[in-house]
């Protein structure tokens, strides 16, 4: 299994200590349609924020790599369930989403450097805002 693969299979399985293995210390996470932000306990806290407001699971995972192996992307879709009020966005109801989305990677030394999400904001709000 890839370094990518491995990551979104622990990220299903909530195995969060292996999830957090595979990324660098000095990870770079850019938000989508939000700030950049640097450092492993920045992710951290990002998810432990992600994880009180929402409950996701990939699925059709579609990892891609460069040739040279620094550069990865991935495309999937993301079932889930809106737990808990996020700031700036509708209230939580526990509504249920589906959504494209993807993310581009940069690999240094066998560790996630740098994390690209991308997804249709709009179309969330969109789904759970009926």
């Amino acid at each position: 299994m890839s370094l990518i693969e491995q990551y979104y299979a622990a990220f299903n399985a909530r195995d969060w200590d292996t999830f957090f293995s595979l990324v660098h210390e000095d990870v770079v996470h850019d938000l989508n349609q939000g700030p950049r932000e640097v450092g492993l306990e920045a992710f951290k806290a990002f998810m432990e924020r992600m994880n009180r407001s929402y409950s996701e699971k990939l699925r059709d995972i579609q990892v891609m790599y460069s040739q040279d192996g620094t550069r990865a992307a991935a495309e999937y879709v993301v079932d889930g369930t809106y737990l808990a009020d996020d700031e700036g966005l509708p209230a939580a109801t526990g509504q249920t989403y589906s959504l494209p989305g993807g993310a581009f990677f940069e690999i240094e030394n066998g560790k996630i450097r740098r994390i690209t999400n991308c997804y249709n904001l709009t179309d969330w709000i969109r789904q759970v805002s009926v």
